[in-house]
């Protein structure tokens, strides 16, 4: 083993300072399968209920009409959601897309966004007006209001409270942190704040950009009272198989304005071909919570392996986790970019690419990404990136398989110890 991890650029300091780390982890690991069996067997119900057959794999065209694998799918998608519908499309190309026609769905001129977890993340800001845009919900009419997360992480229930104005449509819930330090919301968290909101106005839409933390808890948000919950498919419900796509989940009328944004008024969900990516994204499904296993162990790994070194981890070693983003924070910017080097040098893909900062579309600092993925961007795939800029965090995630994330963290170690940036406790 030891052979093959040098013939991979792997020193011995990594390969014993990882091992130590990693002896220390096996009832964390433990408790990752668990909830991976339970959310496995959660999706074959789902497939099984919904009658899902091998005539659901084959490709439509045109138009789309009396696409039975589509429907079926967004059958199977709802059940495993417990949500009353749900709009799952390949025309849906990234989350900020899905969280995009979400929210200029279910939003009217003189409607007011809340956001109750603090700054959304960085290409939403264009989305909604925060940094000016063309076609921003702002151009619409829509106003935005936020209330920041208290300093412990926790929702500011006093201040929500005070920011519920009688225009006050929709209210918005990151679940993962984003480009910010901050920890990531529980799914009993995000269901106590719904609670809370609801029993200031009934009528409020609750939407839950559930991007990364899909099927790292055994429940998701939408069975505690969210309205709508979205994602991509290129992060865990795709199992690194879907080739794009997204998801919407939720109340039937909430998913209906959806469908007439994605396609057109009078049209809907009843049109939208698949073109052939059925089976991908059945079985990206299928294999949705194992991948998702992967990627969480990868990030306990990152998480003790360099808070050891004497970073700043969030979340810590310790704690529990409720999406798959390790961020490390470094505070100077040679530590992003070795991280993300090491990263890209792991990957089965473009290993040889050296990943550089550049000014990337919706982000208003220069990014860096490392992925050498199957599918373009995918971050259910071991991928890191991070803005070059204070306090420069580098936020790592994905992993198809367990062995493979952990080589990512070794080959990112490797990379600053050969730069002197980090050295190995004795």
């Amino acid at each position: 083993m030891t052979q093959m991890y040098e013939s991979l650029g792997i020193s011995r300091e990594v390969y014993e300072y990882s091992e130590e780390i990693l002896s220390g982890l096996k009832n964390r690991f433990q408790k990752i399968d668990e909830i991976a069996e339970y959310n496995q067997l959660k999706v074959i119900k789902a497939m099984q209920d919904a009658r899902v057959s091998a005539e659901c794999f084959e490709s439509s065209s045109g138009y789309g009409y009396n696409d039975r694998g589509r429907d079926t799918l967004e059958e199977v998608y709802a059940k495993v959601f417990r949500t009353e519908a749900a709009l799952v499309r390949p025309q849906i190309t990234c989350g900020t897309h899905a969280l995009a026609i979400a929210l200029s769905a279910n939003l009217r001129p003189g409607d007011e966004l809340l956001s109750i977890s603090g700054k959304p993340y960085d290409t939403l800001e264009e989305v909604i007006g925060i940094r000016p845009s063309r076609g921003s919900l702002a151009e619409y009419g829509v106003t935005y209001a936020q209330v920041d997360l208290r300093p412990d992480g926790s929702f500011d229930l006093e201040n929500i409270r005070r920011a519920i104005r009688p225009q006050t449509k929709l209210v918005e819930i990151q679940r993962s942190k984003g480009y910010q330090t901050r920890p990531t919301l529980s799914v009993n968290q995000i269901g106590e704040a719904v609670a809370f909101v609801k029993s200031i106005r009934s009528d409020i839409i609750c939407m839950v950009d559930n991007c990364y933390g899909e099927f790292v808890e055994i429940s998701e948000p939408s069975e505690f009272g969210a309205d709508m919950v979205v994602g991509s498919l290129i992060k865990n419900p795709g199992g690194g198989l879907a080739p794009a796509g997204g998801y919407i989940a939720g109340t039937k009328e909430c998913v209906e304005q959806c469908a007439f944004r994605l396609t057109s008024p009078g049209l809907g969900r009843e049109v939208g071909a698949n073109f052939g990516v059925m089976q991908s994204f059945y079985q990206g499904l299928f294999l949705a919570p194992t991948v998702t296993a992967a990627a969480l162990k990868g990030a306990i790994f990152a998480a003790n392996a360099y808070e050891k070194l004497g970073f700043s981890v969030v979340p810590n070693g310790t704690e529990e986790r409720h999406d798959i983003i390790q961020a490390i924070t470094f505070g100077f910017p040679e530590g992003v970019i070795a991280f993300c080097e090491g990263i890209q040098a792991a990957a089965p893909v473009d290993s040889y690419v050296t990943p550089e900062p550049w000014a990337m579309p919706g982000y208003d600092s220069d990014v860096i990404m490392a992925a050498g993925a199957f599918v373009q961007g995918s971050s259910i795939e071991l991928s890191a990136d991070g803005p070059i800029k204070p306090p420069y965090a580098v936020y790592f995630q994905g992993g198809l398989t367990w062995p493979h994330a952990k080589l990512g963290i070794m080959k990112s170690l490797q990379r600053l110890y050969e730069k002197g940036l980090v050295s190995f406790p004795s």
